[in-house]
């Protein structure tokens, strides 16, 4: 009997440490909020981030692109939904309206924002970029392509937007080793 309860308390205590180590982990994971302005009027565009629905949210984020040209009042807002695939033959999902609504009771989080005549010339480049997306049909949760390796995509078609996507952001990995091999399949495809 005492082995067993000596077995039983050091894997207490084992699963005590995994429960602080991703704590710790989720919190050295959280992306570090941009600290400007939101865009008032003029021309913008923005990257945000939230926590995906449970646990997940601890380690990964859901990305969405932002775009408003110069005499636009609304925003356009850019993301891939994978549930969106089934019903709509695409997860590209192009909306109007407040960017900084909440991901499925996840509070927003702005990664990154340009204004002004800087965004004026990169709103183009952005929707150009979204649209020639070439894995709007394709959906993988882990490791992508999915909405982080939509939004990788635009950053790296449009380098001068100079986004860099934080580490929560699971599928730009995936985007940034397959970056280019889409364009290559469409191009076979015709």
């Amino acid at each position: 009997m005492p082995k067993l309860i000596k077995r039983l308390l050091i894997l207490a205590a084992l699963g005590g440490l995994t429960f602080v180590s991703l704590t710790a982990l989720s919190n050295a994971l959280k992306p570090v909020a941009v600290t400007t302005e939101l865009a008032g009027e003029g021309a913008a565009v923005q990257i945000y981030g939230a926590n995906v629905w449970g646990v997940r949210g601890r380690f990964a984020i859901h990305t969405w692109i932002a775009t408003r040209a110069q005499n636009e009042t609304t925003f356009t807002i850019h993301q891939i939904i994978g549930w969106k695939l089934r019903r709509n033959g695409t997860a590209l999902d192009v909306s109007w309206g407040d960017p900084k609504r909440d991901w499925y009771r996840s509070p927003p989080i702005l990664l990154h924002e340009v204004v002004g005549d800087e965004a004026h010339s990169l709103v183009t480049d952005v929707r150009r970029a979204v649209n020639t997306y070439p894995y709007a049909d394709t959906y993988t949760m882990w490791p992508g392509p999915n909405s982080n390796s939509f939004t990788e995509w635009v950053a790296l078609e449009v380098p001068a937007l100079a986004l860099v996507l934080p580490f929560k952001a699971i599928g730009k990995s995936w985007m940034q080793d397959n970056h280019g091999l889409g364009a290559d399949m469409t191009a076979m495809a015709e």
